[in-house]
């Protein structure tokens, strides 16, 4: 009989630990691409629930909607730094939820702290808990969304 080695028993460990690398490759779940009036907000919040806890991520709550000149420059940002991109879905699950005219969310956004405007983001645990509202107007310096504010904010809550 083999005998095993607690230094191996730690490997086997780190290597069946669910770790979770955003690559620019992976498919995004449509909620976390979309303002969608269509969508069915309560739904995409359980499947980023359980999607957050698979991959020891927290969720990311982005208020917004097709209409918003802001949520399209934020998204631009985005796009035109990958490395930021990549920083924000290895950080966070997308929850992106539509408030429009069309469809406003009430329901599902009657708990959570008063916003101030759009885009506006809070940051949730991966049991769906509203831990903080974030003003993404903080992200702006003379008009345009800025690298060191986000970078410091993905720091500030990345999971260990």
């Amino acid at each position: 009989m083999y005998k095993t080695t607690p230094l191996f028993l730690l490997l086997i460990l780190v290597i069946s630990s669910p770790v979770y690398a955003y690559k620019a490759s992976d498919t995004l779940p449509a909620y976390s691409i979309e303002y969608s009036p269509k969508r069915d907000a309560f739904k995409d919040g359980v499947a980023a629930i359980k999607l957050a806890t698979e991959t020891n991520r927290r969720i990311l709550i982005e208020l917004g909607g097709e209409w918003c000149v802001w949520c399209h420059k934020m998204d631009e940002f985005f796009d035109k730094n990958p490395d930021i991109k990549k920083r924000l879905h290895e950080t966070f699950v997308m929850l992106k939820i539509n408030v429009s005219d069309e469809n406003k969310n009430t329901e599902f956004l009657k708990s959570f702290p008063k916003n101030l405007g759009y885009p506006h983001m809070y940051v949730s645990d991966k049991d769906g808990s509203v831990l903080y509202s974030q003003d993404t107007a903080e992200f702006l310096d003379n008009g345009s969304y800025q690298r060191k504010p986000f970078l410091a904010f993905f720091d500030r809550w990345a999971l260990k």
